[in-house]
């Protein structure tokens, strides 16, 4: 069989097509799966405001005492606070809505068992002062570059 130019190019160019669809993908995985920073451990606990013994909710001056007194001392690093609006289904079966709070801890991976016994001694304080039934706590695994 003899080629032509014509040929050559589309067969050329069925390969460079091949070869920048196999590579794109990973270009691109690469783009966006770079290791920025180092290892932390990202935590987030949640403060409902509803006491359980009733006597109105944690206002809001009450939760940013706790924050100052409890909160910023075990973490003086830095933390970020958000304020929400919650929900959940309470051991009588009934829902509970409440104004709510979100704190975002990052620390360093290698730190993670000191750290962990410094956010359960806040869960602990926040449940017994403020007459909750708990205190929702979530941990991921993150790269941190500051």
């Amino acid at each position: 069989m003899k080629w032509t130019s014509d040929t050559r190019g589309k067969v050329g160019g069925g390969v460079l097509v091949a070869l920048l669809g196999a590579g794109i993908p990973a270009l691109m995985g690469a783009a966006l799966h770079t290791d920025v920073g180092e290892p932390y451990t990202e935590t987030r606990l949640y403060f409902g405001t509803e006491r359980t013994g009733g006597g109105g909710p944690v206002a809001e001056g009450e939760f940013m005492r706790f924050l100052d007194r409890e909160i910023t001392p075990a973490f003086p690093e830095g933390l970020t606070l958000h304020e929400g609006y919650g929900q959940w289904r309470g051991r009588d079966g009934k829902l509970v809505r409440e104004d709510s709070y979100e704190v975002v801890l990052l620390y360093p991976e290698k730190e993670a068992d000191e750290r962990s016994s410094r956010i359960e001694r806040i869960r602990d304080a926040y449940e017994d002062r403020y007459q909750q039934d708990s205190v929702g706590r979530s941990d991921d695994k993150v790269d941190v570059g500051f």
